[in-house]
């Protein structure tokens, strides 16, 4: 199944460009690059791990479209996402 923006979420995000757009540490904010790894509650982005709940996303999709995800929704397991449901509106 292709990663469009409805389905963001419930994708695996290693590999995909990503930037910090939101975070409660000011330090993070404008910080771009690779998801490298990810486990439950953390994002490394290049060599910097950044904690999923306190931070807002701009992840890029292989189509080279933009997508906007708060860290809330995505604050689990990367196996746990595949089969959640979406709220409507995230």
């Amino acid at each position: 199944m292709p990663i469009t923006p409805e389905n963001l979420p419930k994708h695996e995000l290693i590999g995909l460009q990503v930037e910090v757009t939101e975070s409660t540490d000011e330090s993070l904010e404008g910080l771009k690059g690779e998801v490298m790894d990810e486990t439950k509650s953390m994002l490394r982005i290049n060599d910097k791990w950044v904690e999923k709940k306190n931070c807002t996303f701009l992840f890029q999709i292989p189509a080279g479209e933009k997508v906007s995800v708060k860290g809330q929704l995505i604050n689990k397991r990367p196996e746990e996402r595949t089969g959640m449901k979406l709220p409507e509106k995230w």
